[in-house]
This record gives structure tokens, C-alpha cells and sequence, in this order.
């Protein structure tokens, strides 16, 4: 199935979100919608390993057990992912989406994502998943890992209601990914009657002025209402600053700038504006 939205639910809170969207993704740019569900079934480390204090005679059988129990576990595991995954097409449907299919895959969300990702238009994560730490502050290691590996969009969910973008905002720094980004904001059946920000964080010279120009023709040629700005500042606060007096619905980024290391980071600019942000960020590679 190619050309889909692929959405990866787990039992966080953020996948209600992640449903949502979805279901309005796959609905605007008139695409399948597929959901997934990942069994990672390393063993817990914080459980104790008390088999080394067994006495004679009891070793075999408590090990029997213990496997006993770990089986349970994995089926209880698998029927609550199916649950899941039916809750998550029910939900889908009656946003209006016309046979989502739903799949469970066995192994480390990043790698399936990864494995999967020749058949994704757009992926669908939460801001956190169920192992991740709850600090507001804290950006889940396998978000981090999925921006750096995988090359589709992805459209980060955080916490909170639906609500279908009016505003949107691209951070435009005059990358390649960023003209890119301008192009496909453009164009895509996303944000059709969408009013589009432009904003470039940086010094008030003719070379930004010509990139904003360049970004501007570009949305209000294919038919958006666009505006953009120059602002100095630190990147992220003058962002979020923007965001704010604009009512900004979502954020349109890079994972990478000018910048970038290859391979070992997401800009940092990037994972600011995700570890910050109380809106859907789509990143785009």
C-alpha cells in the first residue's frame, strides 16, 4: 500500500491525537490511512533477576514459571495492542476515513518505522510515547531517533484536542530543505485555504528579503493567503513569540538547517521547538 498516512499508536495519552490527525491527514491529501501498533519485547531491566538465589532443587521449576509468566505477559500485551488498534479504526471511521487498516508488528518502534517507511506519504507520531518520561520538558528518545532515520515527513502530536490548522507557520532559513518545505506547503492538499506564515530568524539584509520574497510569490502563486517577517532574535524564542501573537495552529520545520550534522543530531533549533511545543510540528526531511 503505498502513498499511505501511517499512524503509530501505543496506550500513551498522546494517541488520541495521533488519531486525529491522522484520520485528517489521510482525509485531505485522499490517502490510505494505516495504523500501527509495535511490540518491543526486550525484557524490562527494572525487573530484579532473583534466580541466582535459588536454592537446590527449586532453580528449574521457578525458571519454568518465570517463562510461564513472561508468555502471559506477551499474550495480555498483544490483545491490548489489538484493542487498541480497533479502537483507533473505530475512531477513524466515524471522523469519516473509509477502511483504515490496522497492523501489529513485533520489534523496536525506529526499526519498523524505518522498514515501513517506502509505503509512507506521511507519518503520524505523538510528542511521547508510553515509555517515555512525563517531564514536560522531556523529548522521547524514540522521537529524536525517528526525525534522524527516517526521510518522509513527519507530523508530531502533542497532547490536547483536535483542531484542524488555519494558521500555519514555516521556519524558513534558506536551506535546501527549507525551500523545499515552501514548495510542498505550496502545494499540498494539506493546507488548501490554509493562511501560511513565512518567518526568517536573522539579520534584516537584501539576501533575506529576496529568500522571503522568493517564499511569499511561491504560497500566494499557488493560491495562499501568506505573510512573512524578518525578526532577529534567538531562533526558537522569536518562533515561539510569533506563534503566540499569530495564533498559529501548526509548525512547519526543517529537521535540518544550514547547520546540520549529519547522522548524530536533529537541529537544534528542531528539537527545541519539539521539546517546547504544545502544537503539531511537521517536520520535513
Amino acid at each position: 500500500m503505498t502513498d499511505q498516512v501511517l499512524a503509530a499508536i501505543d496506550s500513551s495519552p498522546f494517541s488520541e491525537g495521533v488519531c486525529d490527525y491522522a484520520a485528517w491527514a489521510a482525509q485531505s491529501l485522499d490517502a490510505p490511512l494505516d495504523f500501527v501498533h509495535v511490540l518491543d519485547n526486550h525484557p524490562q531491566t527494572s525487573e530484579p533477576d532473583l534466580t541466582g538465589n535459588l536454592g537446590l532443587g527449586t532453580r528449574e521449576h521457578l525458571l519454568e514459571r518465570l517463562s510461564d509468566v513472561e508468555e502471559q505477559h506477551a499474550k495480555v500485551a498483544r490483545e491490548q495492542g489489538r484493542l487498541m488498534l480497533e479502537a483507533a479504526k473505530e475512531r477513524a471511521v466515524s471522523a469519516g476515513v473509509v477502511s483504515p487498516s490496522t497492523r501489529q508488528r513485533n520489534g523496536t518502534l525506529v526499526e519498523t518505522l524505518v522498514e515501513l517507511e517506502d509505503d509512507v506519504r506521511l507519518l503520524v507520531v505523538g510528542k511521547r510515547g508510553e515509555t517515555a518520561h512525563q517531564a514536560s520538558g522531556h523529548l522521547g528518545s524514540n522521537l529524536e531517533r525517528v526525525v534522524r532515520e527516517m526521510h518522509r515527513p513527519i507530523l508530531m502530536v502533542p497532547r490536547g484536542e483536535f483542531k484542524a490548522p488555519e494558521n500555519v507557520m514555516m521556519a524558513f532559513d534558506g536551506s535546501k530543505t527549507a525551500h523545499k518545505g515552501v514548495e510542498m506547503l505550496a502545494k499540498s492538499p494539506l493546507f488548501q485555504g490554509v493562511a501560511c506564515h513565512v518567518v526568517i530568524v536573522g539579520a534584516d539584509t537584501a539576501e533575506n528579503h529576496s529568500q522571503l520574497e522568493w517564499a511569499l510569490t511561491t504560497l500566494r502563486d499557488a493560491g495562499h493567503e501568506a505573510e512573512g517577517t524578518i525578526r532577529a532574535g534567538e531562533v526558537e524564542a522569536t518562533l515561539r513569540a510569533y506563534k503566540q501573537e499569530n495564533a498559529i495552529d501548526m509548525l512547519i520545520m526543517g529537521a535540518y538547517g544550514h547547520s546540520r550534522i549529519r547522522h548524530l543530531l536533529v537541529g537544534s533549533t528542531t528539537t527545541a521547538m519539539l521539546r517546547n511545543a504544545h502544537l503539531p510540528v511537521l517536520i520535513l526531511r
